[in-house]
């Protein structure tokens, strides 16, 4: 089995005190960063995903022009280039393999749909490696992490999601995203 670890979104702006942080935010960026150098031989590949908006149009309607829905518009979060898109400092940026950008000019929630620096798709980077498990960590539970893992599984993959290593928007939601993801197949799974 080649395994990957995707860590979804852990970035200033979706942490305690950024434009849309969420409660257990720079908990969850330690916790990644400590179970990576525990575990480093667990993992062929780690993927790391940010938001990456664009910072002069509305991203496909994704940043709010009045009053954000919380659904589909969002306060402006994760512009490229801005200390709120940027890593949060606690995960130790040195320990991923691959960086994905999503969301530039387009609303994007899944690691899918993002591009990595070198311009490749993802899926092509999991082909090439051989990846057939992924592990998923990050913000938040709700939107990213589930789009994430629906999507991992959907390219046929074994997925666990680390419950323990993500933070969502709503514990409710939050639930629901992780009895959805366990209902698909994916296994619910603590590090600890």
């Amino acid at each position: 089995m080649v395994r990957a670890l995707f860590i979804i979104d852990v970035q200033n702006d979706f942490t305690e005190g950024g434009a849309l942080g969420v409660t257990g935010g720079a908990a969850v960026a330690e916790g990644i960063t400590e179970y990576l150098r525990e575990h480093a031989d667990s993992y062929d590949l780690v993927i790391a995903s940010r938001d990456w908006h664009d910072g002069d149009n509305d991203n496909g309607g994704h940043f709010a022009a009045g009053e954000p829905d919380f659904v589909q518009s969002w306060p402006r979060h994760c512009v490229a280039g801005t200390p709120g898109a940027e890593y949060h400092p606690a995960l130790d940026a040195s320990l991923i393999d691959v960086h994905v950008k999503k969301g530039q000019g387009v609303p994007a929630y899944s690691i899918f749909e993002g591009v990595t620096d070198d311009g490749r798709d993802l899926i092509e980077v999991l082909d090439e490696k051989g990846v057939d498990v992924v592990h998923v960590a990050g913000i938040a539970t709700d939107y990213c992490v589930l789009a994430s893992a629906r999507d991992a599984l959907d390219a046929g993959r074994e997925v666990a999601v680390l419950t323990d290593l993500i933070a969502g928007v709503a514990p409710e939601s939050s639930k629901v995203a992780l009895e959805e993801l366990g209902a698909a197949g994916a296994e619910l799974l603590a590090t600890n």
